[in-house]
């Protein structure tokens, strides 16, 4: 296919791409007599040592140039596209997505709803493998490419095919078999409706995924997240205190089946079900060198070991001015980041750190997490209050690589209407420590 998904976008400096003098604009249409698909054509091909570029120039011309380097060694090419193909869409319709929940006049790419395995070993997205043929699993087999992270939601055939809309859906146990006995390394999750696949689905949902363990790796349980925009949509709603208590005994009984049978906890909940609840996160060990980061599971834990960590480095008092800042989040972590406040103000009396719980106007006060929250929703809520020397906010508040919020709000602007310094903050905990200390 001879288009720009497959156009050179830039080349690292003194790379084997490089050296062999490619160019911005240059298309890639073989290596090594191979046509090229799409990018997991591209890595696979291009690992060999010494290869050949079959290149397109932008004149026309069309050039087999010899690439010296060694096996495995990244050419060092970026393309206009990363996929190097077509974007697949969601041929889902599931209960509980939250794109069908979003309100008009936003921008078009906050209702793509991507379904693409691929962004799965690219990116981690989680995909649920209703776009796969079984000889596209046999692609990836071929490849070796893991892990691949699946939106499982339920093994049972009838509710899986329920929940996703999609008639297709109910063979997810058969593709996910195809790949076990490839022994390609997977992740599950499963977004939990009430009455819906909780419960005793839920227990088959578990079981059935901890039969393809240790391949298998992890399984993240979160919960629906329910926006104001749900008009003509399935009658969803959210879980109360008593059953988020009643999910996290479930797991936790799974957890210690699999760790007696594994040495692993394999199913996980995530951070929502235990704020929810009003319980005590789990101890540290518990979340298995927390690999459903991205699935919200342990992130709190993690970022208060990171803190205690980082107060415990710091063997020297600090030489401190006096210091006034504001903490700006998701209602749900806001008595999380609280406490971890008060632990570094105890340590630093002259730091002084307010945590302002926004709630979420936009979307709706149901949605409680920080990701979510809006440029507009911050100046609302904050504009009359003394913010003291900077404004501190989470990165996942951000576009990826970008300062804009979801509602197209600049970071610049936020900063500007609120006449306070604005700093991004990243996951990591010491960053989060060394922010509020202004270092």
């Amino acid at each position: 296919m001879l288009n720009s998904s497959h156009k050179i976008k830039s080349i690292t400096v003194d790379s084997p791409a490089d050296k062999a003098g490619l160019i911005c604009g240059d298309i890639i249409t073989k290596i090594s007599g191979v046509e090229l698909k799409d990018i997991f054509d591209y890595h696979y091909y291009s690992d060999d040592a010494d290869i050949t570029l079959t290149v397109l120039h932008a004149d026309g011309s069309v050039e087999d140039v010899f690439v010296e380097k060694e096996e495995g060694e990244d050419l060092g090419i970026i393309f206009e596209n990363g996929l190097m193909d077509d974007y697949k869409s969601c041929s889902n319709k599931c209960v509980f997505c939250f794109i069908d929940q979003m309100p008009p006049g936003m921008r078009d790419t906050l209702y793509f709803k991507d379904d693409d395995t691929r962004l799965s070993f690219l990116q981690g997205n989680y995909v649920t493998l209703t776009n796969m043929k079984m000889e596209d699993l046999d692609r990836i087999i071929a490849y070796k490419l893991g892990p691949i992270n699946i939106s499982v939601h339920a093994t049972d055939p009838e509710l899986r095919v329920k929940l996703l809309n999609n008639r297709f859906a109910g063979d997810i146990l058969d593709k996910i078999k195809k790949l076990y006995d490839a022994e390609i390394p997977m992740n599950a999750q499963v977004v939990a409706c009430p009455g819906l696949n909780d419960g005793p689905a839920l227990d088959k949902t578990i079981g059935d995924l901890l039969e393809f363990a240790p391949v298998m790796g992890s399984m993240s349980v979160v919960p629906v997240g329910i926006s104001k925009y749900r008009d003509g949509l399935y009658p969803l709603r959210t879980y109360t205190k008593e059953e988020a208590a009643t999910v996290i005994d479930q797991i936790e009984k799974w957890q210690d089946i699999a760790f007696e049978k594994y040495g692993t906890h394999f199913v996980q909940a995530s951070d929502e079900w235990y704020i929810l609840a009003g319980r005590p996160l789990p101890e540290a060990d518990r979340y298995d060198g927390f690999i459903q980061l991205e699935n919200g599971v342990g992130m709190l834990r993690l970022l208060k070991e990171e803190v205690l960590d980082g107060l415990e480095d710091i063997k020297k008092p600090l030489f401190m001015k006096k210091r006034n800042v504001t903490i700006a989040t998701g209602v749900l972590a806001a008595p999380f980041i609280k406490d971890l406040a008060e632990l570094i103000m105890e340590k630093y009396k002259k730091i002084t750190v307010n945590v302002i719980p926004i709630q979420n106007d936009f979307f709706g006060n149901e949605i409680t997490v920080t990701g979510l929250l809006t440029g507009q929703d911050l100046i609302a809520q904050l504009k009359d209050k003394d913010l003291g020397d900077e404004l501190l906010l989470s990165h996942n508040m951000l576009r990826a690589t970008e300062e804009v919020f979801l509602d197209d709000i600049t970071l610049s602007e936020l900063s500007q209407t609120l006449q306070v310094k604005v700093r991004i903050v990243q996951s990591d905990g010491r960053d989060f420590l060394w922010a509020i200390l202004g270092k």
